[in-house]
C-alpha cells in the first residue's frame, strides 16, 4: 500500500492493531466531541476574540501571497536553545509496544533522523535509559506525571536528567483520567507480555482491569496525585535544572500562571480529546494564549495535526511548533521505524509545499493575516 497521507496510515493501522490497542489509541472521552473538534477546527472553524468580546466563527481560509522567491525554503527553528529541522515533534503516547514491538524506540529514532523532538511518556513500554541508549542523537523530552509517592516522582526526574533528556513536560490536565468509554467496554489492560518499563513490580504490571472497567483508569486513581497545584511547579524547579513545559493548558488564565510560576513553555493541548469532553479544539484557543504570554514563553500545540496546512495554520496563529500523537502510532503500527520515517518525511514535504504556495520562504514569513475565518475574508475583499 502506498502511503500518501495520515489517513492512509490510519486505515492500514486499523487492520493491523488488535481491538484493545486500537480503541485505546483512537478513542476520546465521553461523546468524543472534543476529539472530533480537534480535527474539524483546522478545516472549518476558528474562534478569534475581538475587543468587543464576541466570537467570530467561520470557515478557515488561507490567503496566499504570490511572486515570491520560494526556490530555497528555510524551515528550521530554535526551541529552548535546540536546533530543530522543522517545527513538528512527536507527542508523548503511552504504551507504544502495543502498536509495534519496537515501540517508543521506533518513534524516537525516526524523530532523530528527521531532526524533530520526541517526548517519552512516563507510561512508556521502553525505559528512559533504554530509549536514551537507542536514540542518542534525538532531542528527547520526558513527559512527567506526579505520583502520590513523591520520592518516586523525584527519581523519574533524576533519571531523565542522567539519561540526557533536555526538558520536562508536566501533564497538568490529568488529576484523574477522562471517561474513555471504549476502554471501559473493553476492560482495557496492558497485554501481559508488556510492562510500564520505567517501573518495577506492581507499578510496572498494574495496568489491569480489577473492578471491571478500564485498567488504566484504575491505575491512575491508585497512583497519580490529584492534589497537585501550581505550587508544585516550585517543587519541581528545586529538583531539576531542566526547563519545565506544562502540557494541557487551554486558557489564557492558566497560561499566565505558567509564566508566573517560571515555566519555560506551554503545550496547548486537550490530551487528544481524551480528558474533558466539550472543551474547545486546541487551534481555537491558541490565539488567546499567544496574546497572553506568547512573548514570554514558548507556545506549542498538539491535537488535530494531520497535514502541512495544519502546521502552517498553527504557526500563523502563533504556535512556535506542533506535535503529533496518533499519526505516529498509526505509522508505527504499519511498518515500525520505517513507517514513522515515511510519515515524518511526508509531513515535511507537505509543509514545504504549503509554505511555497503561500509565498513563505522562512517560518518568519508565516503571518496571522494569512489565516482568517471565511466571514472575515468576505470583509477583506
Amino acid at each position: 500500500m502506498a502511503f500518501v497521507s495520515v489517513s492512509d496510515f490510519e486505515q492500514k493501522a486499523s487492520v493491523e492493531l488488535e481491538k484493545n490497542a486500537l480503541d485505546y489509541y483512537k478513542s476520546g472521552a465521553g461523546e468524543q466531541l472534543t476529539l472530533r473538534l480537534n480535527r474539524e477546527a483546522f478545516q472549518r472553524v476558528v474562534r478569534l476574540r475581538f475587543n468587543l468580546g464576541f466570537w467570530l466563527l467561520g470557515l478557515l481560509r488561507l490567503r496566499p501571497r504570490c511572486l515570491r522567491d520560494v526556490s530555497q525554503l528555510e524551515i528550521s527553528c530554535m526551541i529552548l536553545g535546540h536546533h530543530i529541522e522543522f517545527p513538528l515533534g512527536i507527542a508523548p503516547v503511552a504504551m507504544q509496544k502495543m502498536a509495534h514491538p519496537v515501540g517508543e524506540i521506533g518513534n524516537a529514532r525516526a524523530a532523530g533522523v528527521a531532526g524533530c523532538i520526541f517526548i517519552l511518556s512516563t507510561l512508556a513500554t521502553t525505559s528512559l535509559e533504554d530509549l536514551a541508549a537507542a536514540a542518542p542523537e534525538t532531542c528527547k523530552w520526558f513527559q512527567l506525571y506526579i505520583y502520590k509517592d513523591r520520592a518516586l516522582t523525584e527519581s523519574l526526574v533524576r533519571r531523565a536528567e542522567n539519561a540526557g533528556f533536555k526538558a520536562l513536560v508536566l501533564t497538568v490536565d490529568a488529576p484523574v483520567f477522562g471517561q474513555r468509554r471504549d476502554d471501559v467496554r473493553n476492560k482495557f489492560s496492558l497485554p501481559s507480555h508488556l510492562s510500564l518499563a520505567n517501573f518495577h513490580g506492581e507499578l510496572a504490571s498494574g495496568v489491569v482491569s480489577v473492578i471491571g472497567g478500564s485498567g488504566l483508569s484504575e491505575y491512575v486513581v491508585s497512583q497519580f496525585d490529584p492534589t497537585v497545584t501550581w505550587q508544585d511547579i516550585k517543587w519541581l524547579k528545586l529538583l531539576t535544572h531542566l526547563p519545565i513545559i506544562v502540557k494541557g493548558v487551554l486558557t489564557a488564565e492558566d497560561a499566565e500562571l505558567a509564566r508566573e510560576f517560571g515555566c519555560a513553555g506551554i503545550i496547548v493541548s486537550n490530551h487528544g480529546g481524551r480528558q474533558l469532553d466539550s472543551t474547545p479544539a486546541t487551534i481555537e484557543v491558541l490565539p488567546e494564549i499567544v496574546k497572553a504570554v506568547g512573548k514570554d514563553l514558548v507556545v506549542m500545540l498538539d491535537g488535530g495535526i494531520r497535514e502541512g496546512n495544519d502546521i502552517l495554520k498553527a504557526l500563523a496563529l502563533g504556535a512556535q511548533m506542533v506535535f503529533i500523537g496518533r499519526p505516529s502510532i498509526w505509522a508505527l503500527a504499519c511498518d515500525g521505524l520505517r513507517g514513522v520515517e515515511q510519515l515524518l518525511g511526508l509531513l515535511r514535504k507537505d509543509f514545504e509545499i504549503s509554505m511555497a504556495l503561500t509565498g513563505c520562504r522562512t517560518l518568519a514569513d508565516i503571518q496571522a493575516t494569512m489565516v482568517v475565518p471565511e466571514s472575515a475574508y468576505r470583509r477583506l475583499k
